[in-house]
């Protein structure tokens, strides 16, 4: 069955863990909200950090929130060749023998060893959505975009949780294959 599904174009950003977000705000410091995002409890963060590494740095990255468990930088295909590194693909939260970097805040600064991925293009879902597009978490999905610069986006990973709103997530580099500027629309096949 073909299902219309939202597709949002995320960009670069990072998630912390509470301790790497201590040491770059200091203690006690918290998230400030500035923009709800699609799924529901995050958010956009006000704050930023730099990351940088001998080859390259971005100086504004923004924080997603809210806090996780992990510490975990979401960079695109070319932005990676800036830094001239090259971080696995991966589902968010698989960060195991991924690259590392470093990460400065206003009050400090951290090295993680580990985190840098390139996210895998994705599809949240609640499990009724997951049943109406014949999926279970982990499956393979593809999407077909229209428009001038139309395509179908093969390997979509389907996250399923009660608690998603549905919505597809590409990076940057995927955005601009496929036309999709900010916020678009697909086409389960």
């Amino acid at each position: 069955m073909n299902k219309k599904i939202k597709i949002e174009v995320s960009a670069r950003h990072i998630h912390l863990k509470k301790e790497d977000f201590e040491k770059l705000f200091g203690e006690g410091a918290e998230l400030t909200v500035m923009k709800e995002l699609s799924q529901p409890g995050m958010f956009a963060a006000k704050e930023t950090v730099k990351i940088i590494n001998e080859n390259f740095q971005i100086n504004s990255l923004r924080i997603v929130g809210p806090l996780r468990s992990y510490t975990q930088i979401e960079l695109s295909k070319t932005e990676a060749r800036k830094f001239k590194i090259d971080p696995p693909l991966r589902r968010s939260g698989d960060i195991e023998n991924s690259l590392g970097m470093t990460v400065i805040g206003p009050k400090g600064k951290t090295e993680i060893s580990e985190g840098v991925i390139i996210a895998k293009r994705h599809i949240h879902m609640t499990p009724k959505d997951a049943e109406e597009i014949n999926a279970k978490d982990g499956d393979l999905l593809k999407v077909k975009t229209r428009g001038g610069r139309g395509l179908t986006f093969e390997n979509v990973v389907a996250r399923v949780d009660e608690n998603f709103s549905l919505a597809m997530h590409i990076d940057t580099d995927e955005g601009n294959a496929g036309g999709v500027g900010g916020v678009g629309e697909g086409e389960a096949v």
